[in-house]
């Protein structure tokens, strides 16, 4: 079967998942009728003041709004503290350990057909992918991990901080000196994408100086009826 330029497959999900995953990148009642004879996971990201009627009719479910950070240079506002650096060589492991209930506001964990524990691995996989190509640093603090900014050109792509820190009014200053870096390598303006549910991160851009753009609202859906030449899905993908 053909599949439609609207629908995109996303293999970095299905390698963790088990299933063939989606993304929708425009909507029409053609593709609507197309992926109910493919089976696997769907991810559509639509304008909030849309009409999310077709969606709701064909069964996809609201996951997340997403929100643009987005800071100038001119605009940034800097925390200095000298107890903070970056490194270019933090082990792997130590990042993982970091990621590891860092996402809860990711729309995976909140949705209720997608295993915690694979969501967690698919945060495992973006992780390794990103160190594997040298776009991963490492912020210490005093000396020890403290976090990471998965970074692409200008744009935050990935980032946390340890369970210890979370809460504590430290990110802005483990956030400052990449923040400088990324400017200073030409970059006039640093680009992120969160959830808008994760209030301690929007708090955390906007005393950098950021402001937010292009909110998205995220729906998935699950189509769990296999073809017969596919056999069935992997079990472990429903809680």
């Amino acid at each position: 079967m053909s599949m439609p330029e609207s629908i995109v497959e996303t293999p970095w999900d299905s390698r963790v998942f088990g299933i063939p995953t989606f993304e929708i990148t425009s909507l029409s009642k053609e593709v609507l009728k197309e992926i109910k004879e493919i089976p696997g996971h769907y991810t559509i990201k639509v304008d909030p003041l849309s009409s999310k009627k077709p969606l709701h009719d064909h069964g996809f479910y609201f996951c997340d709004t997403l929100l643009e950070p987005y800071c100038l240079r001119e605009k940034f506002v800097a925390y200095e503290d000298s107890a903070v650096r970056i490194s270019r060589s933090a082990k792997l492991e130590d990042l993982i350990a970091i990621a590891h209930g860092a996402f809860a506001h990711g729309r995976f964990h909140r949705d209720f057909n997608v295993d915690r524990n694979l969501a967690d691995l698919r945060y495992d996989r973006w992780l390794q992918d990103l160190y594997d190509s040298g776009n991963v640093l490492g912020l210490l603090y005093n000396d020890k991990p403290a976090g990471f900014w998965g970074v692409s050109g200008n744009k935050m792509v990935l980032h946390a901080l340890s369970k210890p820190h979370r809460g504590t009014g430290l990110a802005k200053y483990l956030w400052t000196p990449v923040c400088e870096e990324l400017f200073n390598e030409g970059h006039q303006e640093i680009v992120s994408s969160i959830s808008a549910t994760n209030v301690a991160m929007l708090n955390t851009h906007t005393s950098l100086g950021f402001k937010f753009r292009k909110p998205l609202d995220i729906y998935h859906w699950f189509n769990k009826e296999p073809r017969p030449q596919d056999g069935v899905f992997r079990c472990d993908f429903i809680k």
